[in-house]
């Protein structure tokens, strides 16, 4: 079904490029960002709802036909409510079940197990209250702690904003030697030393641009451009690249002038050369 794949009804007319990046403000995005975009969408997941199988072909018990493998990712659902816990890579699946044989099959969505814990940032020094699965609870005993879990995931297996945005806050205190434990130099040296190869991963920029969307990433290089643009009046612009050209083409005129501030050409304006006197009436 088209409807249950995340291209949804393009597959219909097939699967058309991203232009994301190659027109308009699309087109100016850092590198930096680019790479978290690879990370986040691009990449594949790892398989939580499947087990994966090895090889390219396997042959049946019951009937010894060798048949080819194919590992096709379960199409997910992945609502917000997803982007405000922490899943552990987990969705919702929709698919269909068949509860009597001599019954059609039914619709049917299986939905994580969700529940309420806490979970601690060594590097941030702070205890969050979020919702998690027990996939979550494992992967943090996994990695051996709540900061290793995130700063190991990619983005395309956290699936989740607010695990993203913790990621990238924890990188971000790393980067500025863990603020949080100025008045103990000794453990913030430990935290720094423990996790210093995480940092080394990424650059200034890259962590400056992790995590953000794709409007949001829009935001900023606007605000970014807004910021480098000229801000005087067109017509000192204009006047400024006019003199600049008669002064190439040797114009004798133009090799004396010098462009006054806006302070002195509103000195100048026309109100201050009109002479009004009224008269006796």
């Amino acid at each position: 079904m088209a409807s249950a794949t995340p291209q949804g009804a393009n597959l219909l007319y097939g699967l058309r490029k991203s232009k994301k990046f190659t027109e308009g403000l699309g087109a100016q995005l850092p590198v930096a960002y680019k790479k978290f975009w690879d990370e986040w969408k691009n990449r594949q997941p790892a398989a939580v709802h499947y087990v994966p199988k090895d090889g390219m072909f396997e042959r049946e018990d019951a009937t010894g036909l060798i048949n080819p493998i194919q590992n096709v990712p379960l199409p997910l659902l992945v609502p917000l409510e997803a982007h405000k816990g922490l899943w552990g890579g987990e969705a919702i699946i929709k698919g269909f079940q068949k509860r009597n044989p001599y019954k059609r099959r039914v619709p049917h969505f299986w939905v994580p197990v969700l529940k309420r814990s806490v979970v601690h940032s060594q590097v941030l020094n702070e205890y969050m209250a979020v919702t998690v699965t027990d996939r979550t609870l494992e992967q943090i005993h996994d990695n051996h702690g709540f900061d290793h879990y995130l700063l190991k995931t990619p983005a395309c297996d956290l699936r989740s904003m607010l695990a993203i945005r913790l990621k990238k806050k924890i990188l971000l205190d790393l980067q500025g030697g863990c603020p949080k434990y100025a008045d103990q130099p000794e453990k913030q040296q430990a935290i720094i030393k423990e996790y210093a190869p995480y940092l080394s991963q990424y650059t200034a920029e890259e962590i400056e641009w992790y995590g953000l969307t794709y409007v949001e990433a829009i935001n900023k290089i606007q605000n970014q451009l807004n910021s480098q643009e000229d801000k005087r009046p067109h017509k000192l612009i204009f006047r400024e690249k006019l003199i600049e050209q008669l002064k190439e083409a040797g114009i004798k005129e133009a090799q004396g002038t010098e462009l006054k501030g806006i302070e002195d050409s509103s000195s100048s304006s026309w109100l201050s050369k009109l002479s009004f006197k009224p008269k006796n009436w």
